[in-house]
């Protein structure tokens, strides 16, 4: 080294021989850690083999140790038991199904590997807050997690935090203990938990016989704010990008000039809106149920108070089978209880991926006409246990309906679909506009996740046979609106829909050298093996923005709204008026190219990608809808 530096000047040794050697070094780097990432991708990757989703290699003991983890971190189902109304909510919600989410832990591996490891635990600290407090490797199947860390935002998780904390993207230290250890509420007020205690002989040590509760409740004022929510819903990476501003948005808004907070509008009757203005005298009566906080043992209710709803409805939704999600108490044992005939649940999550929902197993109609000559796996050779099985999966549907409803009135509440304006409708062609509006004061229109809500316009104009001679907004084979994430237009085998109106942020990245570019994932485009995702060392601050990757931010703000214009050419036109537009805005959680773009490390559950972009297109849902008519005939 010596030597090269003096037969170089020093600025040419940092120009020539720098890189070389931080080439080396990171390719060594990359032997060291692209082996395990691999080996977890392989991992991931497994096909069902015997109708088991993915192989474990937990070692007995640490099936053992985690038998012991709800002393430290108490399941949801602890707490089922005294509220079932939260915890049926809780269930189907966002919350529940944040680490469960097949689609989120490929996104997470996917990018770590682009990363080359330097993410760490960013992503999936906010999915499962206790699974990183305990240790648990960021990059493993759900089905071999503990059951609290696979319940995501679970109970512990809120109602376990002993400090207020600021936008600390889900580093939280929840205080361990056992269901009887206290519990962190919005006011701290013990009044009818004592009351239930000495009037009802509720147990407040483990190993007492009885109910068993817990013994305090403590005030965490942070609680009903909206700063209790800022602590997940608004991320910056470590290289400065921010993806995603939900509370930042808020923090700006009218709504938060009005003393609306988050939980108002996403806690209260319905998702997404507040029954009346924040200085209506009872606001809270109208805005929120009341009911008993608790109810124990099926009999005594605790007296009535404000009642926050736990569903927290929001554009996503399960691509799950209905035998594993929502989370039912009735439904799943750990591995390691099998053969436990006290615990509570039916089979474990390996087992219930073998049992066959669309053929029908448990209904009247199989059982008494196919089962007899149907070979089933030993586990489901019972007929009880698949009439059994069939209830829990009628039960998680009904919830699904349920929640589907709710999210339908959530994204009408979000989105309006105002007028549609004639500019031109005549033998020489048809011109009109859309107006879409945001229907919210709280936040920008998609929020959180923006680069991957897809919201959009579907437009087609008909004439008067029903043949449709103009359209935008429709997808392309694999589920995709035309733009430029399409594969069918990449490959050039569709056209780019140049009339699309999606309301859908992307993505931009630098690459080393060179302009922006476009991407699905928003990790920076590196010509070499350097990690990408290091500390910003320039001040974004200072000079205005961040370095790696930015959005291109196409949402609507509050209040705001936007036009969509499009034009029918004469060509188009058969001359057989009046014509007629169907015109629909529509919501999809994430588009089928981000399944694409992840699927290289494999998805959880033994489901293949094609499952996932099935089930996301089954998903998709109609906000609003409406028909306008041009009347131009052929006398025209």
């Amino acid at each position: 080294m010596v030597y090269f530096q003096k037969m170089l000047s020093a600025r040419q040794f940092f120009r020539i021989v720098m890189p070389v050697i931080v080439v080396v070094f990171c390719f060594t780097l990359s032997l060291q850690v692209l082996p395990s990432a691999f080996a977890a991708d392989a991992e991931m990757s497994l096909a069902m083999e015997d109708g088991y989703a993915m192989k474990s290699d937990e070692s007995p003991d640490m099936a053992h140790a985690k038998v012991f983890l709800g002393d430290r971190y108490p399941s949801a189902t602890e707490c089922a038991s005294c509220h079932p109304v939260q915890y049926k909510q809780w269930s189907i919600s966002q919350h529940a199904y944040a680490q469960m989410s097949p689609v989120f832990n490929a996104m997470q591996g996917s990018v770590s590997f682009l990363a080359n490891g330097t993410l760490g635990d960013f992503c999936i600290r906010c999915h499962t807050p206790v699974g990183m407090n305990i240790k648990e490797k960021p990059f493993m199947s759900n089905i071999d997690r503990s059951r609290t860390s696979r319940e995501g935002i679970t109970c512990v998780v809120c109602h376990r935090l002993s400090q207020a904390y600021g936008k600390v993207t889900g580093r939280l230290a929840i205080t361990q203990g056992d269901i009887t250890q206290p519990i962190y509420g919005p006011t701290g007020d013990n009044t009818a938990l004592m009351h239930a205690i000495d009037t009802k002989g509720l147990k407040t040590n483990k190993g007492d016989a009885g109910q068993v509760v817990h013994a305090k409740i403590k005030p965490l004022l942070q609680l009903p704010t909206s700063g209790m929510c800022g602590v997940c819903h608004d991320v910056t990476e470590s290289n400065g990008f921010r993806l995603e501003e939900a509370f930042s948005e808020w923090k700006n808004s009218p709504a938060n000039d009005q003393g609306i907070s988050c939980q108002d509008c996403h806690m209260g009757k319905e998702p997404g809106k507040i029954m009346v203005p924040r200085d209506h005298p009872n606001f809270e009566k109208e805005n929120y149920a009341f009911g008993p906080a608790a109810v124990i043992g099926g009999r005594y209710a605790t007296p009535s108070r404000k009642l926050t709803n736990h569903m927290f409805v929001g554009p996503d939704y399960s691509v799950l089978p209905a035998s594993i999600f929502p989370l039912n108490t009735k439904a799943i044992i750990e591995e390691s209880q099998k053969g436990d005939d006290t615990a509570e649940g039916l089979a474990t999550i390996r087992e219930w991926l073998t049992f066959d929902i669309d053929a029908g197993w448990g209904t009247d109609e199989f059982e008494d006409n196919v089962a007899d000559d149907y070979p089933f796996s030993e586990r489901w050779t019972s007929t009880d246990e698949r009439y059994d099985a069939r209830e829990i999966i009628d039960e998680n549907q009904e919830l699904l309906d349920e929640i589907r409803l709710e999210r339908i009135k959530l994204l009408r509440n979000g989105y309006v679909l105002k007028e549609v304006v004639t500019e031109q409708a005549d033998s020489d062609g048809i011109e009109f506009k859309v107006k879409v509006a945001s229907g919210t004061n709280g936040h920008n229109v998609p929020t959180g996740f923006d680069g991957e809500r897809l919201v959009w316009l579907y437009v087609r104009v008909m004439d008067a046979t029903g043949k449709v001679i103009h359209q935008s907004g429709d997808l392309d084979p694999n589920g995709d609106v035309r733009d430029l994430h399409s594969a069918y237009v990449h490959n050039l085998e569709l056209p780019l829909d140049s009339e699309l109106f999606n309301l859908q942020s992307k993505f931009l990245t630098f690459a080393t050298r060179g302009a922006e570019r476009e991407q699905v994932i928003a990790v920076p485009v590196s010509l070499t093996v350097t990690p990408f995702l290091n500390p910003e060392r320039r001040s974004a601050v200072l000079l205005g923005r961040h370095f790696g990757a930015r959005k291109h931010r196409i949402g609507i703000e509050p209040g705001g709204h936007r036009w969509a214009e499009y034009a029918v050419d004469k060509s188009e036109m058969t001359g057989k008026g009046p014509y007629k537009a169907i015109i629909q805005l529509k919501a999809a959680m994430v588009p089928v190219n981000l399944i694409n773009r992840i699927k290289e490390v494999g998805f959880d559950y033994g489901l293949s990608a094609r499952d996932i972009a099935e089930s996301l297109q089954k998903g998709h849902e109609v906000i609003w809808d409406r028909e306008v008519v041009f009347n131009v005939d052929a006398s025209q």
